[in-house]
């Protein structure tokens, strides 16, 4: 474990040309057998990893969590992750992993962590696409022969954490939005792979009234900007006409936003488009990298007022 723990601090500057690192782990037997089969999550997210500490049990909590733990100061939230998924671990909960997302952290119970692999967003593959839905995000190959590859299902962690702690109130407030008012045509292209994040995404865009086109993941975006560019060319339009702006997750099956930003940058039908990224991978790290490839703003996910604010700034600049 301490090697693995070693590999997450000295790998997660990683943010190459479309690649990233993904963290494997099991949670124990499925519900229908005994196979224990490969989970994992982006290396971004992950703090540290720790031996399971003692848990504090919390009165009246939620299904699914653990309790809380104190590491070194903090009070940190314990999902069961395995209950979550519907796994029963064969040795028990032995490690937590600590990890950081779209302003929180938390930590997550598993059996056992097993290796840290670097992969190209291309062996990655939209869990849509292949009819597996739920909590995972994506299925990535893990291994070169395509025939004989191993599978990890990359779990939606947004997903998982809507369903443990489920908000109180109205996470789009449409009174606390201000209307955007774009060129009559114009559009936002919007790519996120995580159907929560496109829904509030989507909520957001509608209360500021602004037309959109949704896509899941950077390959598409991209995609869909090459067939607006060939549709303003017939009408003798430019892309100043068709699309407002590019509003980018970073974490994509295919293509992530990094390269999808990168892309529209270096192609002179697109680079004076504005991007904003809009991420749950958030540290000072992250946050170089989207300037250094050219991204026009990065906002957090996820509060519906700033994401508007955001979006109305680099618009109207």
């Amino acid at each position: 474990m301490s090697t693995v723990q070693q590999e997450v601090d000295e790998r997660t500057n990683l943010t190459g040309s479309n690649k990233f690192e993904l963290l494997l782990f099991r949670l124990g037997a499925d519900a229908v057998g005994d196979r224990s089969e490969l989970f994992g999550i982006n290396v971004f997210k992950v703090r540290e990893i720790v031996a399971m500490p003692t848990i504090t049990a919390v009165a009246g909590a939620l299904p699914h969590m653990l309790g809380v733990v104190n590491l070194r100061g903090q009070v940190i939230p314990v999902i069961d992750l395995p209950s979550v998924v519907g796994c029963k671990p064969k040795t028990g909960l032995n490690i937590m992993l600590v990890t950081e997302y779209a302003r929180t952290t938390q930590g997550f119970a598993v059996e056992s962590v097993e290796e840290i692999v670097r992969l190209d967003w291309s062996q990655v593959l939209s869990a849509e696409a292949s009819a597996v839905g739920g909590m995972v995000t994506s299925i990535a190959r893990l291994d070169g022969d395509i025939e004989n590859t191993r599978l990890a299902q990359v779990l939606d962690v947004e997903q998982i954490l809507r369903q443990i702690t489920p908000s109180d109130g109205k996470e789009v407030d449409p009174n606390n939005i201000s209307k955007l008012l774009l060129k009559p045509g114009c559009v936002i292209l919007a790519a996120d792979d995580s159907a929560v994040a496109r829904g509030l995404i989507e909520q957001a865009l509608n209360a500021m009234g602004a037309p959109f086109i949704m896509t899941k993941t950077g390959k598409e975006a991209w995609e869909k900007l090459q067939s607006i560019a060939a549709t303003a060319a017939t009408e003798g339009k430019t892309m100043r006409d068709k699309v407002a702006m590019v509003l980018t997750d970073l974490e994509m099956p295919e293509m992530d936003g990094f390269t999808l930003t990168r892309n529209i940058k270096q192609d002179d039908r697109f680079k004076f488009l504005p991007v904003v990224i809009h991420s749950s991978l958030s540290g000072s790290t992250n946050e170089d990298h989207v300037k250094s490839v050219g991204a026009d703003a990065y906002v957090a996910k996820f509060v519906a007022e700033e994401l508007a604010a955001t979006i109305r700034r680099v618009v109207s600049n």
